[in-house]
């Protein structure tokens, strides 16, 4: 096999680990075919090696693929080795504890914002959040929030490229609109979303800086709107920032 050969393989093999998602957990050959469009018997070279490294499971009564749990394996030592991850964890675990919400930590990854780390809170009623989860950098207080510490050159050229589009009922729709909330948001130091991204959820975001003052992610709490005590608004704000001071400490 050339190196162009095993380059193609590795490529095509990352495809499919990546074709699948919390709302898409399985996948038949046909599928990855569909979605990919490469040959099945390409697929089914591919899917055979990783069955055998066990970064996929073949459910061989409904034929379809799942992702393996040497994965979880690996993204175990991730989190372990992950500074910014291991860091935040227990900062973010004590703000859980303290409003029972859950919390996210979330940084920009391909021109989106990335949930890569989460704690769920402790209620029946909660809002739905996971690691990998993307979302446009206009939609919600941690977008916003970490759309607004971006070098104003590169806010400029991704201002240029955004589609607005309705996701929730206060999803921000044109650039005025953003460009006087980001201003907001970068002034005061923190972000709040009611509903801009899901419906019935609010949500505050404070930075986590490094050495340099850069801001490198964000840590946010996500509440239901039912569950919001209007009294407490400002200890919710309050709480986040200096859950990201704190960890923003660790980098100092």
């Amino acid at each position: 096999m050339s190196k162009g050969d095993s380059m193609q393989t590795i490529d095509r093999a990352m495809q499919i680990l990546k074709s699948f998602s919390v709302n898409v957990p399985e996948l038949s050959l046909a599928d990855l075919h569909r979605k990919l469009g490469v040959s099945k018997s390409s697929l089914q070279r591919i899917l055979n090696t990783l069955i055998l490294q066990g970064v996929i499971d073949k459910d061989e009564k409904k034929k379809t693929y799942q992702l393996g749990l040497e994965l979880y394996f690996l993204g175990q030592l991730v989190e372990k080795n992950s500074h910014l991850l291991s860091t935040s964890k227990p900062y973010m675990e004590k703000l859980r504890d303290e409003f029972g919400e859950s919390v996210a930590l979330n940084i920009i990854y391909q021109k989106k914002r990335k949930c890569i780390g989460y704690v769920s809170g402790g209620h029946e009623l909660t809002t739905i959040t996971y690691i990998g989860q993307t979302s446009p950098l206009y939609a919600g207080a941690s977008a916003k929030l970490l759309t607004a510490h971006i070098p104003s050159e590169e806010l400029c050229e991704l201002l240029s490229e955004i589609e607005f589009k309705q996701i929730a009922e206060n999803t921000i729709m044109n650039k005025e609109e953003l460009m006087k909330e980001l201003t907001k948001v970068y002034q005061e130091g923190f972000a709040v979303s009611w509903g801009e991204r899901v419906k019935g959820a609010f949500s505050v975001s404070a930075p986590i800086r490094n050495r340099l003052d850069e801001v490198i992610a964000g840590v946010t709490i996500i509440i239901p709107t039912a569950r919001v005590d209007e009294k407490k608004l400002n200890l919710y704000i309050e709480s986040v920032k200096k859950t990201g001071l704190l960890i923003s400490n660790e980098f100092k």
